[in-house]
C-alpha cells in the first residue's frame, strides 16, 4: 500500500490510498480519480516525503521535555501559593462569592470537583485548572 497526497484544482488537498503507484497511475490515465470536495478529474500528486522511522533519540527529548514542563508548573504553583489565597475545599463558594458579591480578591485557589467545576463555568465564572506539581515529582 501507498499512501499519496493529492492536489485538485480547486486547491484543496487530500490524502488517498493505493495499492501501488502503478496502480495510482492506471487510474488516473482512465479519469478515475476524484477530488473528494468538488469531484473534479484535475487531480494531482503533490510532493511527499518518505515515512521514516524516527530516531530513538524521541524518547530521550520527551523526557527533557517532560522536565522542562514539571520545572515550570512547579514555579507556577510556588507563584500562586505565594500571592493568592488557599480557600480549600471551599473553592466553589468563594468563587462565587467573588464573582456575584463582586467582592475584592488578590485571588484564590483551592480544590473542586469537576462537576463543581462545570457548575462554576456554566455560571460564566471565569476559574481555571492548573496541574498541581509537588516538588518531589520534579
Amino acid at each position: 500500500m501507498i499512501k499519496y497526497i493529492l492536489e485538485c484544482k480547486c486547491g484543496e488537498i487530500f490524502e488517498s490510498w493505493f495499492s501501488s503507484s502503478s496502480e495510482y497511475d492506471s487510474l488516473k490515465k482512465k479519469n478515475l480519480i476524484n477530488c473528494i470536495y468538488c469531484n473534479s478529474i484535475e487531480v494531482k500528486k503533490t510532493l511527499m516525503s518518505p515515512n521514516l522511522k524516527q530516531k530513538s533519540n524521541k524518547i530521550t527529548n520527551n523526557i527533557k521535555f517532560e522536565k522542562i514542563v514539571k520545572k515550570e508548573l512547579i514555579k507556577f504553583r510556588k507563584y500562586i501559593e505565594k500571592n493568592c489565597k488557599n480557600v480549600g475545599d471551599n473553592f466553589s463558594q468563594e468563587a462565587r462569592a467573588i464573582h456575584y458579591d463582586k467582592k475584592t480578591s488578590k485571588g484564590i485557589y483551592g480544590k473542586a470537583t469537576q462537576e463543581e467545576t462545570q457548575e462554576l463555568l456554566d455560571e460564566g465564572i471565569e476559574i481555571a485548572t492548573v496541574p498541581w506539581i509537588k516538588d518531589s515529582e520534579n
